[in-house]
Protein backbone atom coordinates (compact mmCIF):
# COMPACT_ATOMS: atom_id res chain seq x y z
CA UNK A 1 0.00 0.00 0.00
CA UNK A 2 3.25 2.39 0.80
CA UNK A 3 4.35 1.75 -3.03
CA UNK A 4 1.09 2.58 -4.59
CA UNK A 5 0.39 5.70 -2.25
CA UNK A 6 3.89 6.84 -3.10
CA UNK A 7 4.03 6.47 -7.16
CA UNK A 8 -0.10 8.01 -6.50
CA UNK A 9 1.99 10.69 -5.17
CA UNK A 10 4.73 11.12 -7.42
CA UNK A 11 2.47 10.86 -10.72
CA UNK A 12 0.22 13.18 -9.41
CA UNK A 13 3.27 15.70 -8.65
CA UNK A 14 4.18 15.88 -12.29
CA UNK A 15 0.82 16.27 -13.61
CA UNK A 16 -1.95 19.40 -13.50
CA UNK A 17 -4.07 20.12 -10.55
CA UNK A 18 -7.05 20.56 -12.50
CA UNK A 19 -7.70 19.98 -15.97
CA UNK A 20 -10.78 20.66 -17.93
CA UNK A 21 -12.66 19.48 -21.50
CA UNK A 22 -15.71 18.84 -23.47
CA UNK A 23 -17.82 19.87 -20.02
CA UNK A 24 -15.93 18.10 -17.19
CA UNK A 25 -13.67 19.16 -15.10
CA UNK A 26 -11.30 17.54 -12.90
CA UNK A 27 -9.50 19.10 -9.98
CA UNK A 28 -6.78 17.01 -7.89
CA UNK A 29 -6.21 17.36 -3.67
CA UNK A 30 -3.17 19.86 -3.35
CA UNK A 31 0.18 18.08 -3.27
CA UNK A 32 0.52 18.92 0.43
CA UNK A 33 -2.81 17.72 1.37
CA UNK A 34 -1.53 14.34 -0.27
CA UNK A 35 2.07 14.04 0.83
CA UNK A 36 0.20 14.97 4.91
CA UNK A 37 -2.16 11.77 4.39
CA UNK A 38 0.81 9.68 3.58
CA UNK A 39 2.81 10.96 6.63
CA UNK A 40 -0.50 10.44 9.04
CA UNK A 41 -0.80 6.54 7.47
CA UNK A 42 2.45 6.06 8.37
CA UNK A 43 2.44 7.09 11.96
CA UNK A 44 -0.91 4.58 12.17
CA UNK A 45 1.43 1.77 10.69
CA UNK A 46 4.36 2.54 13.38
CA UNK A 47 2.03 2.85 16.05
CA UNK A 48 0.63 -0.52 14.78
CA UNK A 49 3.85 -2.27 15.43
CA UNK A 50 6.45 0.79 17.53
CA UNK A 51 9.20 -1.62 16.99
CA UNK A 52 9.11 -0.54 13.43
CA UNK A 53 9.32 3.09 14.28
CA UNK A 54 12.78 2.83 15.24
CA UNK A 55 15.69 1.99 13.11
CA UNK A 56 18.64 -0.06 13.28
CA UNK A 57 21.80 1.24 14.75
CA UNK A 58 25.47 0.17 15.73
CA UNK A 59 26.82 1.06 19.06
CA UNK A 60 30.24 1.06 19.59
CA UNK A 61 31.30 2.04 23.48
CA UNK A 62 34.06 4.74 23.81
CA UNK A 63 37.76 3.06 23.24
CA UNK A 64 36.38 0.19 21.59
CA UNK A 65 37.65 0.03 17.67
Amino acid sequence: MTDDLEDTIATNAQGPESASGDGVSVKQHPLRDQIEADRYLAGKRAAVDPRKAFTRVKIVPPGAV
